[in-house]
């Protein structure tokens, strides 16, 4: 079948996954995961470093009461959501499968609510590499958030409340309206939720050596594979290199490996334009003053490598060098994937982040561009009038990055 008819199919039929669902070519694995990694976010009054055994009073540093978040529940303590530390995971399979001894992670974009984009691309990698791709969620988003921040009509509300708060407000819409209010009120949540998601994909990791997930073999070699915020996350898997796991693993970006600086995610989709600045506020501007009183957050990002992988990709000058000699120490590793029409993450931020200031850095950044109409968070639309189009565009991509993700016997 084609990418758009398996699109279509995959959706229909996730959502009835109980344990196990079957469907052509692949089997889907429905996994349970209890985060452990919770205890880092905003929520209680004293916080534990196990690393260093170093206690912490409230690592609030900020927070910006005008939002209104409270209004509704998404201000609930994000410790106390059960959602983000009782959740599901899955595993896509070639069928037929047993137990899988190579492995990719596919990790999601932001403001992300469901795989549906992202099982077509699975069973990409499955048919041709012959992997079983891990789909695993960033905090807070999928199956990770309440359901009630994606109550399209409470969304609604709220996202017409929110622009008589901000009458200048631009792209505040029942999409984003959740995950721009929480991060507008307090954007250190996108730092410790980012950490929080390293720390669960470390786990699981360690769970599958352990032997411990029966569908995995503890010998297994694997591949990162992130699109848009996800590469974030990849790259500081990939760079901080836990106990030499990363070494030989190689990471393909799709939309993803420019600094947060250099984004424009002010979309419907994503972020509204009162939070955007918020953030940029915070995690770019002004973050080395906050952290002067943020005993917590100065403690993880000047002694833990991956908070301070984190912090660098924040602002594309704040030790450049630093991250770029990560970028050329891993570059025949890194393949990464731009289209010319994506305007959240142009290619030439994402060749100014890998290939480096001066060019000197030889990772390979391929853009593509299609005769159909797409973007950033839509590249292979499934209900486009040019079906044939979008099915030729995603074969030519795909088939480049199974080549490169393919793990060689």
């Amino acid at each position: 079948m084609s990418y758009t008819e398996d699109y279509k199919v995959l959706k229909k039929i996730f959502s009835s996954i109980d344990d196990k669902l079957s469907y052509g070519s692949i089997d889907i694995y429905k996994k349970e995961f209890d985060s452990l990694a919770y205890k880092l976010l905003p929520g209680v009054t004293k916080y534990h470093c196990e690393k260093h055994d170093i206690e912490f009073s409230s690592g609030e540093s900020y927070q910006d009461d005008k939002v209104g978040a409270k209004d509704i529940d998404f201000n609930k303590e994000d410790t106390e959501i059960e959602e983000n530390k009782h959740f599901n995971y899955f595993i896509v399979m070639p069928s037929g499968l047993k137990k899988a001894s190579k492995l990719t992670f596919l990790f999601h974009g932001f403001n992300e609510k469901d795989w549906s984009k992202y099982l077509p691309w699975a069973k990409s990698i499955c048919d041709t590499c012959g992997h079983a791709v891990i789909l695993f969620p960033i905090a807070f988003h999928m199956d990770r958030a309440p359901k009630l921040w994606s109550d399209k009509r409470a969304m609604f509300k709220e996202s017409i409340d929110r622009k008589k708060r901000y009458p200048n407000i631009v792209n505040s819409t029942l999409s984003n309206v959740a995950i721009s209010m929480r991060l507008q009120e307090k954007p250190q949540r996108f730092m410790w939720s980012g950490l929080q998601s390293y720390y669960d994909v470390i786990d699981l990791i360690e769970l599958f050596k352990k032997g411990k997930v029966d569908l995995i073999d503890p010998n297994f070699k694997f591949n990162l594979f992130a699109y848009s915020i996800g590469g974030f996350l990849a790259q500081i898997l990939k760079y901080s290199n836990y106990k030499n796991y990363f070494s030989n693993s190689k990471l393909c970006l799709i939309c993803s490996g420019a600094v947060f600086n250099r984004l424009s995610p002010v979309t419907k989709f994503i972020l509204d334009s009162e939070t955007n600045i918020s953030l940029y506020y915070y995690l770019v501007e002004h973050i080395d003053v906050f952290m002067k009183k943020d005993n917590m957050m100065r403690h993880f990002i000047n002694e833990h490598k991956e908070a301070k992988l984190l912090y660098e990709m924040m602002n594309f000058t704040r030790l450049r060098e630093d991250r770029e000699s990560y970028n050329l120490k891993y570059a025949k590793q890194i393949y990464a994937v731009t289209f010319k029409k994506d305007h959240v993450i142009p290619s030439y931020e994402i060749r100014n982040a890998l290939q480096g200031a001066y060019r000197n850095i030889p990772i390979n950044v391929e853009e593509f561009d299609f005769p159909y109409e797409y973007g950033h968070e839509v590249p292979f639309p499934y209900d486009s009038k040019d079906s044939d189009l979008v099915d030729k565009a995603y074969s030519l991509v795909f088939d480049k990055i199974c080549k490169f993700l393919t793990i060689e016997e």
